[in-house]
């Protein structure tokens, strides 16, 4: 069901040691899943702390669960880890945890806001801004409010053009224009105060 490679394993073992913990293991589960918003997450774990329905892989030197609830989004998942400088990344790659992408079948609204919470708000989320989807008109002007780091930030507009809209009109095909509706005077924390820098999804 989840291939974890030798150097994910590595990993783990070294993870594991350092916590000095006799039996503890690492936990697999998926939040949100089967939405664009789904994500894996790693825990320790404790033998007390199981609750049964975990399904179990057993590796050199550690057990790895994958909770029960989560164990059929991670149907043909894989984890790796790739060394670097900086000492490395896990890399978990689970195919089917977001469920379907919406066809051409769905509606307009269903497939931006699928692209916003698949795509833009993770990127987004790197400066600690996030987008809402306000309404898409008849004409297939999208209209987004944006909230967070983005939220007066003076790099906004480079964002929503170079960023949002390029995304989006190739994502959905129906949409001729996004805009940004944010009173962007009121931003507490901006990511940029000035015009500076780069757009957050650069």
């Amino acid at each position: 069901m989840i291939e974890i490679s030798e150097r994910a394993q590595q990993h783990f073992r070294r993870l594991l040691a350092q916590q000095g913990n006799e039996g503890m293991s690492i936990r697999l589960h998926v939040t949100a899943p089967g939405t664009a918003a789904a994500n894996c997450e790693l825990e320790f774990c404790e033998p007390a702390e199981l609750i049964g329905n975990e399904w179990t892989v057993e590796c050199a030197g550690f057990d790895f669960h994958v909770e029960g609830s989560s164990a059929p989004w991670l149907d043909g998942a894989s984890i790796d880890f790739e060394p670097n400088t900086t000492g490395g990344l896990l890399n978990i790659r689970a195919p089917k945890i977001k469920g379907d992408v919406p066809g051409l079948e769905a509606g307009v609204i269903e497939r931006v806001r699928y692209v916003l919470d698949a795509e833009i708000n993770p990127r987004l989320a790197s400066h600690g801004g996030r987008v809402t989807l306000l309404e898409v008109d008849a004409e297939g002007v999208v209209l987004l409010q944006f909230g967070g780091g983005c939220h007066g930030c003076g790099m906004v507009d480079v964002t929503l053009k170079q960023g949002v809209e390029k995304t989006l009109r190739e994502r959905v095909p129906e949409v001729s224009a996004v805009r940004d509706a944010t009173d962007h005077s009121g931003g507490k924390q901006p990511y940029y105060s000035k015009h500076e820098g780069k757009s957050a999804l650069g």
